[in-house]
């Protein structure tokens, strides 16, 4: 997970535009530098190279692959390895930007297995800015069941309320990029009970899935002030099992054995060793 906890420079963009140019072939993006979602999402684009370099694999020796409905996967330059070993090695990955937070979620093994994989996030936040929590949750009603709408608004704290709306759309953010949906997909085609931790879509059961759901907190600088802000996580991943589990990581204990988090300066630092 990166954290953009502060306001980047023009010289910062431009770097940034010139990695992804240079490694990330099929990225496209028009160069910016005043739109603060094309940063986010270069920043996103780099977490492959960062995560490729910590493993020490120089970027000549491996591509960045999809599928046809556009999941991603790495894969390594197969005369390193035996048959057997380059079959097992391709690494899946999911990315997804939301706010100040930018996040991948990866995962290793066979080319079938590791494109079943997603990530998705949902800031505490409502909309429009000043908004009441009921007026939100009421004008994103089309994105919910009737039975998810019945959780959400059966809670009485407000907070409660606006935390089950953003666990419920980040997994459903996670499970159609596992699946590898356009944007524009139907929410309300899929029903997460978050309570019964069940999950259904088109009114058939899920299985075989497991999600991961956790919470982040951030202090993000705005001019002269800091700001806290808050964000629902999940990742949805399929591994064939007879049943759906749901795993919540509750402290930051738990979530420090799987989740690695960076900061802006941290990625600026290395821009210019991830070429090599």
């Amino acid at each position: 997970m990166l954290s953009l906890n502060r306001e980047y420079t023009k010289e910062e963009y431009d770097a940034c535009f010139k990695i992804i140019g240079e490694c990330i072939e099929h990225a496209r993006l028009p160069h910016d530098p005043r739109n603060a979602n094309s940063f986010r999402e270069m920043m996103s684009l780099m977490l492959p190279l960062l995560m490729m370099r910590h493993r020490r694999i120089p970027r000549a020796k491996w591509k960045d692959k999809a599928t046809p409905n556009g999941k991603r996967w790495i894969e390594h330059a197969e005369e390193d390895m035996s048959a057997e070993r380059f079959q097992h090695s391709m690494i899946g990955y999911s990315l997804n930007y939301e706010g100040s937070l930018c996040g991948m979620a990866m995962t290793q093994g066979t080319r079938e297995r590791v494109t079943s994989i997603g990530i998705g996030a949902k800031q505490y936040a409502v909309e429009p800015r000043g908004a009441s929590i009921a007026s939100y949750v009421e004008s994103s009603s089309h994105k919910f069941t009737t039975l998810e709408m019945s959780a959400i608004t059966a809670l009485s704290d407000d907070e409660a309320m606006l935390r089950r709306l953003c666990v419920t759309l980040a997994l459903k953010n996670a499970y159609i990029k596992a699946i590898g949906q356009p944007l524009g997909f139907d929410f309300s085609r899929l029903e997460f009970d978050v309570p019964n931790q069940t999950a259904k879509a088109d009114g058939d059961q899920l299985s075989g899935w497991e999600f991961r759901i956790w919470r982040v907190k951030l202090g993000v600088a705005r001019g002269n002030e800091l700001v806290q802000e808050f964000y629902e996580c999940a990742t949805a991943f399929f591994r064939n099992t007879p049943e759906t589990k749901f795993i919540w990581h509750s402290t930051q204990k738990e979530l420090e054995s799987w989740v690695q988090f960076i900061n802006i300066d941290q990625m600026i630092r290395v821009i210019p060793k991830l070429t090599a």
